[in-house]
């Protein structure tokens, strides 16, 4: 059994009209929401040993929060082109050339892949707004087997706004 955990990268900032959509950093509430979300993964039992990211700066920076929520030493963190604005079958792809010893894999990227990633894996359409995180329980025991397929279960979707008093 793996856990594939995927994240929308946290809210960007869209001041700065001149920077590319790849360059745009976090804003304010991003720089807020995905520490509060690495707090929330790190409380579960199920964690991930791997967090693969889109080389978007917003995604960079989220995945970078999430490591230092969970201690990580920031190594884990794998930082990959092909998830920035990927579809669906593009991060089964990078997944399933992930460490096939991690039991938990997160992947860090953008909508609506994410989305749609979760409905191919689960039948279940969940919105990611920007820093929500789902996790999905998959029947592998590895990530090679990863099959863009209704196979797995959702477990469970954190959202920043759920998490306001």
């Amino acid at each position: 059994m793996k856990t594939l955990m995927v994240l929308r990268h946290a809210k960007s900032s869209w001041k700065d009209p001149s920077v590319t959509d790849h360059d745009r950093p976090l804003n304010s509430r991003g720089k807020r929401d995905a520490p509060r979300i690495g707090k929330i993964i790190a409380a579960e039992e199920v964690q991930p040993e791997i967090i693969l990211s889109s080389t978007a700066k917003r995604a960079r920076r989220t995945a970078k929060a999430i490591s230092g929520a969970l201690g990580l030493s920031g190594k884990e963190v794998v930082l990959d082109s092909r998830l920035y604005l990927a579809e669906p079958a593009e991060i089964i792809d990078v997944v399933r050339n992930a460490d096939s010893n991690a039991h938990c894999i997160l992947v860090v990227g953008h909508n609506p892949g994410l989305e749609v990633l979760v409905i191919r894996l689960t039948g279940h359409a969940e919105p990611l707004p920007t820093a929500a995180v789902a996790a999905v329980s998959l029947p592998i025991n590895s990530w090679r087997s990863l099959e863009l397929s209704e196979m797995g279960q959702l477990q469970q979707v954190w959202r920043p706004r759920d998490l306001d008093p």
